[in-house]
């Protein structure tokens, strides 16, 4: 059964796996659970026409949203306006939906207030209905949500009166009156500080930032001091000289230090030599096809965060993109590939600026240092895809190994998961697919990546090897969500919209812990895969 499941789907999608495809359920950044809207059984709203019973199996859930599955490109051109109530602040938002919820239950009081107080059924049902009916109709008219959790109340214990009416009022008028807690920066300051608010910078911390800068202005070439700041880097890089330590690790700048400006202006000169080259070509025919895919993509990277949506950091992408496209024909441009530009440019960024990197605008400094950061951005990126570059040539085999050694890794260190995916039909490629791809960017906030990176950058083939340990160990972190979801659908939209908007260093450190002890325990040790 359920490899037929898996033959029709493919056969249904005309699309080669090849390239990431927007995914049904997949948000960007990763949700916030506590700020999601929650609906009563009664007055949840149906997207995209789904059927009302959960599909419990991958065939079912396939057939009722085949619609979300081949999305075309121009998906965005058609996207509608903000609403009208999306513009305010979370206290006129609120101002608003109390307004509204009293209109809706003036009008009902007045009709409900000549019924006798009865616990008829047929009457108790009519006026549940009329309270849902009445508020969806008033939240899609003023374009206000208003949270309800009124769907498990008892109605055969209420009257279907005034009285019953007043206290659900009361009690959403209390729900709406709940402060709206705020967003932490998807993009770490100074300090790269966690979100429970720690001190900018500790004795501990302030020891190790001297430590790298002792490293880093060593003349000595020796491969020792390299060993030496990886295994610093490994716990993390002080943001001060984390941009000099990434273009040492990954392999940019040359260890001996009376070098490294003669490289670093010979590469820089050499990248805008491509662009002067190359780049008048993204127009003719041979390359317009992967231009336009670049142009299309890149207003979709991090698009909450402001700094990628202005102009001029998308023309530095999109020439980044295009010149490493056409330089690396085997696997050329493929979806995906833009957010891996990301972290780089953020870091090097960093280093001439000291307030709030998220909403910066590049277009203020000085015409040099921008070609600067755009330059070591791609040579940096050209580093790191060279080590994983069969994640993106045909049918991308990079990847297609690394799930399926992630589904044999986790068969044995938690079987439970395992066979819970089984019971399902849920399979590892439909939501490992891109966490191989994107090296879990889209699993989690920019700050949390950065940080990851660090430990990639530092470890012995971090981006290939070592992240399949982080994927294992990511995935067991949500064990007990998982074994919660009892059908395909919910499995799948949980695994895509995993609730890590609130991560900081902590927790980054924790998950890379416990993938370092996978790795010590399955990389040398293949009998351990043996049942």
């Amino acid at each position: 059964m359920a490899t037929d499941n898996r033959i029709n789907f493919w056969r249904r999608n005309t699309k080669v796996p090849g390239s990431v495809q927007p995914v049904y359920g997949a948000q960007h950044p990763p949700l916030d659970p506590r700020l999601r809207r929650t609906y009563p059984k009664d007055t949840k709203p149906k997207f995209n026409n789904l059927k009302s019973k959960k599909a419990c199996s991958f065939h079912e859930f396939a057939c009722s949203t085949n619609d979300a599955w081949d999305i075309d490109d121009e998906e965005d051109d058609n996207f509608c306006g903000t609403p009208f109530s999306a513009s305010f602040t979370p206290s006129v938002q609120i101002d608003l939906q109390n307004w509204v919820t009293n209109q809706v239950f003036s009008d009902l009081e007045s009709k409900y207030k000549s019924l006798p107080k009865t616990r008829n059924k047929y009457k108790i049902k009519s006026c549940q209905n009329n309270v849902n009916s009445a508020l969806a109709g008033a939240s899609a008219k003023y374009h206000v949500g208003v949270p309800l959790n009124v769907g498990k109340t008892n109605f055969l214990s209420s009257s279907a009166n005034p009285c019953f009416l007043s206290s659900v009022r009361s009690s959403l008028q209390k729900q709406q009156s709940l402060p709206v807690r705020p967003i932490i920066p998807l993009v770490a300051r100074i300090s790269d500080q966690n979100a429970s608010g720690a001190p900018p910078m500790t004795v501990r911390e302030k020891s190790r930032l001297d430590k790298f800068k002792q490293l880093l202005a060593s003349p000595n070439t020796d491969l020792a001091i390299t060993e030496e700041l990886r295994k610093h880097s490994w716990s993390g890089i002080p943001r001060e000289v984390r941009p000099i330590t990434w273009r040492l690790l990954s392999g940019y700048l040359p260890a001996n230090k009376e070098r490294r400006e003669l490289v670093l202006k010979r590469k820089r000169e050499e990248y805008f030599g491509f662009i002067e080259q190359y780049y008048h070509s993204r127009t003719d025919e041979h390359y317009k096809d992967t231009y336009r895919q670049i142009h299309i993509d890149i207003p979709r990277t991090n698009p909450l965060i402001p700094l990628f949506q202005q102009p001029a950091v998308q023309e530095v992408f999109e020439r980044i993109l295009f010149i490493w496209a056409i330089r690396h024909p085997a696997s050329g441009y493929v979806q995906g590939i833009n957010d891996l530009v990301t972290p780089f440019f953020v870091v090097f960024l960093s280093e001439f600026v000291t307030e709030d990197v998220e909403n910066f605008d590049v277009a203020a400094l000085p015409l040099e240092t921008q070609r600067n950061i755009e330059a070591d951005s791609f040579w940096c990126m050209s580093k790191l895809l060279d080590g994983i570059q069969d994640n993106y040539t045909f049918a991308q085999p990079g990847i297609q190994n690394k799930v399926k050694a992630l589904e044999e890794l986790v068969s044995r260190i938690d079987v439970d998961i395992h066979n819970h995916f089984k019971k399902y039909e849920v399979e590892y490629l439909q939501f490992a697919f891109r966490w191989m791809n994107n090296l879990l960017m889209r699993e989690l906030p920019l700050r949390c990546t950065i940080r990851l990176w660090d430990t990639y950058q530092a470890e012995a083939e971090g981006f290939s090897h070592f992240h399949l340990y982080v994927c294992a160990a990511f995935l067991i972190e949500w064990r007990k969500e998982i074994l919660c979801m009892v059908d395909f659908q919910s499995l799948l939209m949980l695994l895509q919209n995993l609730p890590t908007i609130h991560w900081g260093n902590e927790e980054v450190g924790l998950l890379l812990a416990e993938a370092y002890r996978l790795k010590y325990m399955f990389a040398d040790a293949p009998n351990h895969y043996k049942r």
